[in-house]
């Protein structure tokens, strides 16, 4: 079970709303069970800590289950050996119950602790825990948070090389049953943070893979929400935000939480009055969406510094989504391998894509302000904006005649090279500050190449079907249009948007209004 967020309500205690992790947590156990050592490494607030604290309820009933946070442990305490080994004593002991170490374990660890014990080397730690794990009634179970926080610290590593060691060997020298260490980085793959004499040989080597998936399904979601309206009963379409929620995050634990936050305490509320059943609707939801894209919050200032600690990631990232570049995996790549490891992106059928719809349109966000500064389209879009806006509906037609119209007079006479690389770029610089504040946007990443790009614009409830792509000739553009049509029905609209990029110096420039079906077409071409 995970925490997924909490809701003060007036006159009762603070409640608790559930994502269902059993599956997961049997998946895990069944590792355990095995006799497996293996890390959970994830991104940043990808409900890691979550997953451990559930397991160990889980896991007390068979075993004995020794939780630690190495975020717990100061610099100082893996100065040394003796510093270590006294620490993670007391920890042990803090955190174990009275009747799981008999009377004799338990002296020799303290004495260990409190310095008493004169051999202070990692062997009579070690000689310790495999007396007490051949003692015990009840096998043993390690669990290390932040675990990652302690790689560079030589002691950490033999200590990883001892418990590697007495797994190799366990069947004469009993160790843990199991140990789970947590994480963003995976142990047995910082090879560049190791000491020499780690680097071909990984302390931690013997870990199993964690294949696990952490996300949060959308079945899940929905029964979290079902518990929340039954307490609150605001009419929501529980199904259908379950889904937008699962849609826009694909299930990255943080985020879930924060939008669910967002819509209970912060949507359609003020000094005065708190519209709840307003806020647990599509339009609430895409209100929530707009509140997380523009705030400050630990996950995202992880992201941004990680930009800013790897060029080539956010290079990598920058091609990905403004120049629609396909980025295929390849093993050992270490951008790609950072990307995946941070959260920013997933790894599908060997090609890379953005994790979810809220990173996607954050980093939109951050790559299209630093452009935009210097941008004269942008600019003349953002002093322009309300005349886009009427009886608060977007007037997608007038966005596309102004369009076409400012992108000749500014970038007519540009290059071709230019233009094919920045295309997509120019016309998320010009749409952005006209629905800034009000509307959503997000890229359809499944057609998101470097000839084709759906974009999906949000406006007071109404939904814009934008396709950008570049001119191949009349088939491949007429081929265009049966897709809009057919995009257009998944999404139930009517008219649909087509932004074509042509550099044909015989073209017609302007936009052109067709009904392909029971569909009508804006077509602008540039």
């Amino acid at each position: 079970m995970g925490r997924i967020f909490n809701v003060s309500a007036a006159c009762k205690p603070e409640l608790h709303y559930m994502v269902n992790m059993d599956e997961q947590l049997k998946q895990i156990k069944a590792m355990v069970d095995q006799g497996l050592y293996f890390t959970i490494n994830r991104a940043r607030q990808y409900g890691k800590t979550t997953t451990l604290h559930a397991l160990e309820r889980l896991l007390q009933r068979e075993y004995i289950v020794i939780s630690l946070d190495f975020q717990m442990f100061s610099a100082a305490d893996f100065e040394t050996e003796k510093d270590f080994i006294e620490n993670f004593c007391m920890e042990i002991l803090g955190c174990a119950a009275a009747k799981d170490i008999s009377a004799d374990i338990r002296g020799q660890m303290e004495g260990l602790a409190d310095g008493s014990v004169q051999n202070d080397r990692l062997s009579a730690l070690f000689r310790c825990l495999s007396k007490w794990c051949r003692l015990s009634e009840k096998k043993i179970v390690l669990m290390i948070d932040e675990a990652d926080s302690a790689s560079e610290y030589r002691v950490f590593l033999d200590f990883l090389a001892q418990l590697r060691g007495y797994y190799i060997i366990r069947e004469k020298k009993p160790i843990f049953q199991s140990v789970i260490l947590a994480g963003v980085y995976d142990i047995k793959n910082l090879k560049n943070k190791f000491v020499e004499e780690y680097r071909m040989n990984s302390p931690w080597n013997v870990a199993a893979d964690f294949d696990i998936d952490l996300r949060l399904r959308e079945h899940g979601i929905a029964g979290m929400l079902a518990d929340y309206e039954e307490d609150h009963q605001t009419g929501m379409n529980i199904q259908e935000i379950a889904g937008l929620i699962y849609d826009y995050t694909s299930g990255y634990p943080f985020l879930v939480s924060r939008i669910c936050k967002l819509m209970d305490e912060k949507v359609y509320r003020d000094e005065n009055e708190f519209e709840r059943n307003k806020a647990w609707t599509k339009e609430g939801f895409l209100t929530a969406v707009r509140m997380l894209l523009t705030e400050e919050n630990t996950l995202f200032d992880s992201l941004d510094n990680k930009l800013i600690d790897y060029p080539d990631l956010k290079q990598m990232l920058l091609e990905l989504l403004l120049q629609g570049n396909v980025i295929e995996y390849v093993p050992g790549n270490l951008g790609i391998r950072m990307a995946a490891m941070f959260g920013f992106v997933t790894i599908e059928n060997y090609i890379v894509n953005v994790s979810n719809r809220i990173f996607e349109t954050r980093l939109y966000n951050g790559f299209l302000a630093e452009k935009s500064r210097h941008n004269e389209l942008a600019q003349t879009a953002a002093l322009e904006k309300n005349q886009f806006i009427a009886d608060g509906r977007l007037d997608m037609e007038l966005v596309l005649r102004k369009f076409v119209s400012y992108y000749q007079d500014i970038f007519g006479e540009l290059q071709e090279k230019f233009l094919e690389d920045n295309g997509r770029c120019l016309f998320l610089l010009y749409i952005k500050p006209i629905i800034n504040g009000t509307g959503n946007y997000y890229i359809e990443a499944k057609t998101r190449t470097n000839r084709r790009t759906d974009l999906i614009i949000d406006y007071c409830g109404e939904q814009h079907i934008v396709e950008l792509k570049l001119w191949r000739g009349q088939e491949y553009n007429k081929r265009g249009e049966e897709q809009l049509t057919d995009y257009l029905d998944l999404y139930h609209a009517k008219p649909g948007y087509l932004v074509s990029f042509n550099f044909n110096k015989k073209k017609k420039v302007g936009v052109e209004r067709l009904r392909i079906k029971d569909k009508i077409i804006f077509e602008a071409v540039v």
